[in-house]
């Protein structure tokens, strides 16, 4: 649920993939970064293969897009792409399709087309468990607080909400985030309840604050689909007749999977 604060133009080569030459029918390109768990990871063991890399990828996003895939008849392919390059890989024909935790935002939607959500979520905080904040029932208790999140992200954008918070600055992913808040350079990060789950799961250093009087947040900032070039309207609507027949028993089962089996 991440909101980019701008759309960045096809060819300013801030990637350097190569574009796919056509569509391929055969194939389904799947951008993601393979770096936000659960809903997506680099694994060395277990996942499915990330092209031109000897890795794998997994998570829920790509129990998602094993379903998609196996249900058009296609072969996935996994490419592995910065946040940032997501949108212009898709644009360019570097990838068919995002599905990559990605909200179906109004300012993304002027430039892709998005399926149907495939998952909702909430915005949370993460704290250090010894914390004055772990206690935290509303944005207020923060005032003051070193605040930080995922630089180009709905959570971000959120932090601006909490009354005289020290926003810092952004940062590219979260493993740094969470390097921010342990050694204390930062009181609190913002995340999506998966996300933040993944984090202080194996991490007692690391709590989770849900907020009685949290973040105003639009529908679409608490939802993730699946982004598509905006001439895809045919392949759009055949992944929303598959993503209506995913029940949402196997929703929640596929990311409580995910959050036992990710590293």
């Amino acid at each position: 649920m991440r909101k980019l604060f701008a759309l960045i133009a096809v060819g300013l080569g801030v990637f350097t993939l190569a574009a796919c030459e056509g569509n391929d029918e055969d194939t389904l390109v799947v951008g993601l970064e393979c770096n936000y768990a659960p809903f997506n990871w680099t694994d060395m063991d277990n996942g499915e293969d990330i092209e031109e890399a000897p890795a794998y990828c997994d998570g829920y996003d790509v129990d998602v897009a094993r379903r998609v895939a196996d249900d058009l008849g296609r072969e996935l392919v996994i490419r592995k792409v910065s946040w940032d390059g997501l949108i212009p890989a898709l644009t360019s024909n570097t990838i068919d399709v995002i599905i990559a935790g990605m909200s179906p935002t109004p300012e993304r939607a002027e430039t892709v087309n998005f399926t149907d959500e495939y998952y909702r979520s909430e915005q949370v905080l993460v704290v250090r468990s010894d914390s004055e904040y772990t206690d935290a029932t509303g944005l207020e208790d923060f005032n003051g607080a070193r605040v930080i999140a995922q630089k180009g992200t709905l959570q971000d954008d959120l932090i601006d909400q909490i009354e005289g918070v020290d926003h810092a600055n952004p940062l590219d992913d979260y493993p740094s985030l969470v390097e921010q808040v342990e050694s204390g350079t930062s009181d609190a990060l913002v995340a999506e309840l998966p996300v933040a789950t993944s984090i202080t799961s194996d991490n007692d250093n690391l709590s989770i604050v849900e907020l009685e009087n949290g973040f105003e947040v639009d529908d679409s900032d608490v939802t993730v689909a699946i982004a598509l070039r905006k001439e895809a309207t045919a392949l759009r609507d055949d992944i929303n007749t598959i993503l209506a027949g995913i029940d949402q028993d196997t929703r929640n089962t596929w990311m409580e999977e995910a959050l036992s089996r990710q590293p």
